[in-house]
């Protein structure tokens, strides 16, 4: 497809007061569930963050790992059960979130990021005491309730160069080692690293005024504007999860919370440097 040298120029200008605005800050991107699983789109997430590490802006990537777990949950003869959302986490199941998430799934993303180019090293959240936890209901196994970050582990990775890659799990102060979800922990870390923006990526194109319509997205939300949200039907099912770990990440001092559709190829881009965006920004 021929662009006119133009419309080239014109991107690469209408870029440029992002690029200003994002130099040597932090941008913490949640990656994880369907927008993972697609081999071509995964590539195009690695290379954008690796194009973002190149212009200067730092990028954390929180990843989780729901469809890998589910995966080898089933090869072991094991069902995968919810409730509310989380994932019923016994102490077999426990053992296999740590190896998937901190193993397979964490370094698998840090060795794309290098084949792209990056230099990332694999963090999870028990590194450092980087995320502290408590159960967060006995009815739930050993799912956590985040405590306290500790991020100075990810500052000292970027300080020397790397894209901190974190797998969710969490400690205990009694060493018990418990599933986080991936969203709340990617609100934490970006409000502990006073980070102006959170993407999160999900496989749906953002929050929509009729869920069944995409035309409806709904592109810019104030704090302020959620429970009415939420009353009307607009914010329900898994969509409010989301929403409230953006306003959490935005009521801890974040600018901004994205909710962007990873389906679409460089929708992170598209989100940080351009005027439209790509998905649903959650503000103060």
């Amino acid at each position: 497809m021929h662009i006119d040298y133009d419309v080239r120029a014109n991107v690469m200008i209408e870029a440029l007061p992002y690029l200003q605005k994002y130099n040597n800050k932090v941008v913490v991107i949640k990656y994880g569930g369907n927008a993972m699983t697609n081999d071509e789109l995964k590539q195009a997430v690695m290379r954008d963050i690796v194009m973002l590490t190149t212009v200067g802006i730092k990028v954390v990537l929180v990843h989780g790992g729901g469809p890998e777990i589910n995966d080898m949950l089933g090869r072991v003869g094991k069902k995968s059960q919810f409730i509310n959302g989380l994932r019923y986490t016994d102490e077999e199941t426990i053992e296999i979130v740590q190896m998937v998430l901190a193993g397979k799934v964490n370094k698998d993303l840090v060795s794309m990021l290098a084949s792209n180019g990056g230099n990332a090293i694999g963090l999870c959240g028990i590194d450092g005491n980087l995320i502290e936890a408590e159960q967060l209901n006995p009815d739930m196994g050993f799912v956590g309730e985040i405590t306290a970050v500790n991020p100075e582990i990810i500052r000292n990775a970027l300080d020397c160069g790397y894209i901190p890659v974190v797998s969710t799990v969490g400690r205990g102060k009694d060493g018990t080692v418990y599933n986080i979800n991936a969203d709340t922990a990617a609100a934490r870390i970006a409000a502990e690293m006073k980070a102006p923006s959170l993407i999160l990526l999900t496989d749906i194109k953002g929050l929509l005024e009729d869920k069944d319509d995409e035309s409806t997205l709904i592109r810019e939300v104030g704090v302020s504007e959620v429970p009415y949200l939420k009353k009307q039907g607009v914010i329900s099912g898994g969509m409010i999860p989301k929403i409230e770990c953006c306003v959490e990440a935005v009521r801890r001092g974040v600018q901004q919370a994205n909710i962007i559709d990873g389906r679409i190829p460089h929708s992170i881009l598209i989100e940080l440097l351009t005027d439209l965006g790509a998905g649903t920004m959650i503000v103060a």
